[in-house]
C-alpha cells in the first residue's frame, strides 16, 4: 500500500508575528518581526482555546486584492515552537475535498464526484456532496480540530449550537437512506486521536451519539 501526501502552498509565503489579542471573533492584532501592529483577519468561529493567547506565534497571508478591509489572514497558529495549528477553518475543506477528487480517502474512494458548498436540509449546507451512480448520495460535513488538551484532541472548543444542529441534520439524512459522513480534520501537530468534546458541550456529545445510532 502506498502513502500519498497533498500539500497547501501558501502563495506569496505566510509571514510570522506575535499575537497582540483576538477580538469581534473576526480581528486579531498582531505584531511583526519589525515592530509594526497590524490588524488581521480571523477565519474562525471557535473560542480558539489554547490558540489565542497573547504572544501565540501567528502566521498570516497577505493578500493583492485592494477590495478587501483586511488584507492579511490568519493562518496557522504556532502555541510553543515548531508546533502548528490551522486556525483557518476553510484549509481544510480545501484539502479534504482535493483528497476525495484523488481518491486519497479509503471508505469514499469509489465516489467519482465531489460537489462542495450543497444544501441538503433546511439552513444547512454540506460542505460537499458525493455522487457516483450505483452509490447512494453521501453528505459530507467537515469540522476543524484544533482543541488539544493532555494529547487529546477534542471538537468543539466551545458550546456550538451550529455543530448540534449539522448533526441532527446529518442524522435525518441517514433515516432518509442516504449516506452521512463526519470528518474530522486534525488540524494541530500534537493532537493523535479525537473525541467529543463532553466537558465542554455534552448536548455536542449526545448528539453526535444519536447521530452514529442513525447510521
Amino acid at each position: 500500500m502506498t502513502t500519498q501526501n497533498l500539500l497547501l502552498a501558501y502563495e506569496p509565503v505566510l509571514e510570522r508575528a506575535a499575537l497582540i489579542r483576538r477580538y469581534k471573533r473576526f480581528l486579531a492584532d498582531v505584531e511583526t518581526g519589525t515592530g509594526e501592529v497590524l490588524t488581521i483577519h480571523c477565519p474562525n468561529t471557535g473560542s480558539m482555546k489554547g490558540l489565542a493567547e497573547p504572544g501565540t506565534g501567528v502566521w498570516f497571508s497577505t493578500s493583492d486584492n485592494p477590495k478587501r478591509k483586511y488584507r492579511h489572514t490568519w493562518e496557522l497558529a504556532e502555541p510553543s515552537p515548531g508546533v502548528l495549528a490551522c486556525v483557518h477553518t476553510g484549509r481544510p475543506n480545501t484539502v479534504l475535498c482535493e483528497a476525495l477528487r484523488r481518491g486519497m480517502i479509503g471508505p469514499l474512494a469509489d465516489y467519482d464526484e465531489v460537489i462542495p458548498e450543497q444544501v441538503y436540509a433546511e439552513s444547512c449546507r454540506a460542505d460537499a456532496l458525493l455522487r457516483k451512480p450505483g452509490l447512494p448520495d453521501a453528505v459530507l460535513e467537515i469540522k476543524n480540530v484544533t482543541l488539544l488538551e493532555h494529547g487529546q484532541g477534542y471538537f468543539p472548543d466551545a458550546v456550538s449550537a451550529r455543530a448540534k444542529k449539522h448533526l441532527n441534520a446529518l442524522a435525518e439524512v441517514a433515516r432518509s437512506g442516504r449516506r452521512a459522513v463526519l470528518l474530522y480534520a486534525v488540524s494541530h501537530d500534537g493532537i493523535e486521536s479525537v473525541a467529543p468534546a463532553a466537558h465542554i458541550d455534552p448536548g455536542y456529545a449526545r448528539a453526535l451519539a444519536d447521530a452514529r445510532r442513525a447510521g
